[in-house]
């Protein structure tokens, strides 16, 4: 029987990716709500009636992305392109994060994969009954699947096969906290921080100082790996720590690898910086499946994107651009 584990931080819907580092005695505020399947924060560094009421919008914003791209909710744009279905009129925000993932598809030859919906639910990584599937389940649900699987049209998005699943976990969620920092934008706020989970966006510095963010080591959820100082930027990780379950000593995450079926092998841990949280959603997921070599040669390729990547063995790898700036423990 497979045995399902959860670090403590990710049982808590808190730590499970990164640690929080918050000046003390500053007067700052911040709530919390749960939204999509994660523990959702916003923090605001000065408490004002106009912050209180943005962050109240901001979560509504949130909830709104999660009701149009969940595949559970009734409605909802992926409900409209499910099983059987081959084409459907959707949102402007599910096009535009479809259109985010395709790119990211192309630019990381398949390692990231918006159309892997029946392979999540195959493994059940995420719910109480995961399990291995046999590699023919593995092909069948893989079947579908490939270039130009999923296509475009002005506000329709067509499949080549009905029987495709798409899946927008690896992305939404980023694309929820962008749209979350664009409402408190848009109320005039200057400072805050969206932590969905870990995925995480910041705007502007926090008390004039740049925000502080630790991340976990993906084997001992007691100790910090590295701190960042960062401003205006987001900030994701995806590990092999975070959803698994094991079977005679063998951790099967869920971070699949769209080309085998399998959960990814080449790392323990990935941390991209880019400017929005949809992008760094798409590429940490992406450069886990590729592993150091080719997913080092993703990020330098991209566009002030910049990543802390730990592989298999436990090695650190750093993106030129973060050389340097890495405070360690």
């Amino acid at each position: 029987m497979p045995r399902l584990l959860l670090p403590l931080g990710l049982a808590l819907l808190v730590l499970a990716l990164l640690l929080w580092r918050r000046p003390d005695g500053d007067g700052s505020i911040s709530q919390r709500r749960l939204i999509m399947g994660t523990l959702v924060e916003i923090s605001v560094p000065e408490s004002t009636p106009t912050a209180t009421e943005a962050m109240g919008s901001a979560f509504a914003e949130m909830e709104r992305i999660e009701r149009l791209m969940s595949p559970h909710l009734e409605g909802s744009d992926l409900q409209k392109l499910g099983i059987g279905v081959s084409s459907a009129t959707v949102s402007d925000e599910t096009l535009e994060v479809l259109q985010l993932a395709l790119s990211v598809q192309q630019r990381s030859n398949g390692a990231f994969d918006p159309a892997l919906g029946a392979l999540i639910a195959l493994w059940g990584v995420e719910t109480e009954t995961p399990r291995k599937p046999s590699p023919e389940e593995i092909r069948t649900a893989l079947a579908p699947n490939g270039p130009q699987s999923i296509r475009i049209e002005a506000d329709r998005v067509l499949k080549r096969d009905p029987g495709l699943e798409i899946d927008l976990g690896g992305i939404a969620k980023g694309f929820a906290v962008d749209r979350a920092i664009a409402k408190l934008k848009e109320a005039g706020v200057t400072q805050a921080a969206v932590n969905a989970g870990g995925d995480i966006r910041l705007l502007g510095t926090r008390a004039e100082r740049p925000w502080r963010i630790a991340l976990q080591h993906p084997r001992d959820p007691e100790k910090i790996l590295a701190t960042l100082e960062l401003e205006d930027r987001a900030l994701v990780s995806s590990g092999d720590y975070e959803r698994y379950f094991e079977i005679e000593g063998v951790r099967y995450h869920h971070l699949l690898d769209p080309r085998t079926g399998y959960p990814a092998r080449l790392c323990q841990s990935v941390s991209v910086l880019a400017g929005s949280a949809a992008l760094a959603d798409a590429l940490a997921t992406a450069a886990f499946v590729l592993g150091p070599r080719e997913g080092m040669a993703l990020i330098e390729g991209t566009a002030e994107a910049e990543m802390l990547l730990v592989d298999a063995l436990g090695s650190i790898h750093i993106s030129s651009g973060l050389k340097g700036k890495v405070l360690w423990p």
